[in-house]
């Protein structure tokens, strides 16, 4: 009977779990429609002539699919040096932070002198005050250094805007990381070098990858930072190319939603290859650190 009666409570137990758990599926569905509409209309936009997008419905098909678009956009943005140059921002950037993020991290972490903690609380600064209200003194500096117009110089600026934040993640994320295996090395007898690169770093890649993720979100759609220090038109990043179809006297939608497209998919594959490692970095490091 006593077994009876827990089997018939168990069975009343799990179905207002199955209540909640499909109320959560819902509504999780419901958060992805909602995300995902914007991301569809866009598309939808991109395949549409003018005439369609000012004479038919926002939410309406076009009548015929057309890649015209697509390749005014290319025309139009310059997309051979335009997106090439973005690529190579964003991939330079990314990889000078990586190294750099990892390696202060690691010393910072296993480093108990005064001047290691002084330099993580400095670290920590950097993140509270936002690079956009230090904008006047970065174009000054890089005005007087001669920095403007040149491609080290925008990434120069963007590996000294992220360093900040790169530091904190990689710092969250050390304290996971076994020191056992460190003195073990140490004791086999590797140098520190050997012990970073062979050790330490195999084991930071979920941290790398989210750190690459996000860095790379930030440089590849950044607009402002990209806009004040570079004008020369050889020079131009994708997005500050897309700005210019929007005008006071004329915009073009269409174009500038088929290169809107275009400049999402690198980063999209980016995400998808390492979706694995982006959310064990976020959460181990959010829990562990």
């Amino acid at each position: 009977m006593a077994i009876g009666k827990k089997k018939k409570g168990e069975a009343e137990s799990a179905v207002p779990y199955t209540k909640g758990l499909l109320a959560l599926q819902m509504m999780m569905t419901l958060a992805a429609l909602l995300f995902a509409a914007p991301i569809l209309i866009i598309i939808n936009y991109s395949f549409k002539s003018k005439k369609e997008l000012y004479l038919n419905s926002p939410l309406a098909l076009p009548e015929s699919i057309s890649f015209d678009n697509y390749v005014k956009a290319f025309d139009k943005l310059n997309m051979k040096a335009t997106f090439v140059n973005t690529l190579f921002y964003t991939a330079t950037s990314v990889l000078i932070l990586a190294m750099l993020c990892g390696t202060t991290a690691w010393a910072i972490a296993r480093c108990k002198k005064k001047f290691f903690k002084f330099a993580f609380v400095y670290f920590i600064v950097g993140i509270l005050i936002p690079y956009q209200a230090l904008f006047l003194p970065i174009y000054t500096i890089g005005y007087k250094m001669k920095l403007t117009n040149t491609r080290y110089g925008i990434i120069f600026m963007y590996v000294a805007t992220g360093i900040s934040f790169g530091v904190f993640l990689m710092n969250s994320f050390m304290n996971t990381v076994p020191l056992e295996l460190e003195e073990a090395a140490r004791i086999d007898g590797c140098s520190v070098f050997r012990t970073y690169f062979s050790i330490v770093l195999p084991l930071l890649k979920p941290a790398m990858a989210t750190l690459v993720i996000m860095q790379s979100f930030q440089i590849w759609n950044d607009y402002l930072l990209a806009s004040l220090y570079v004008s020369k038109k050889q020079l131009k990043t994708l997005t500050v190319a897309i700005q210019s179809l929007f005008s006071a006297q004329s915009s073009d939608y269409t174009t500038a939603m088929a290169a809107i497209v275009v400049s999402v998919l690198p980063i999209a594959v980016l995400f998808i290859s390492l979706q694995k490692y982006f959310i064990k970095g976020m959460t181990v490091g959010a829990v562990k650190g």
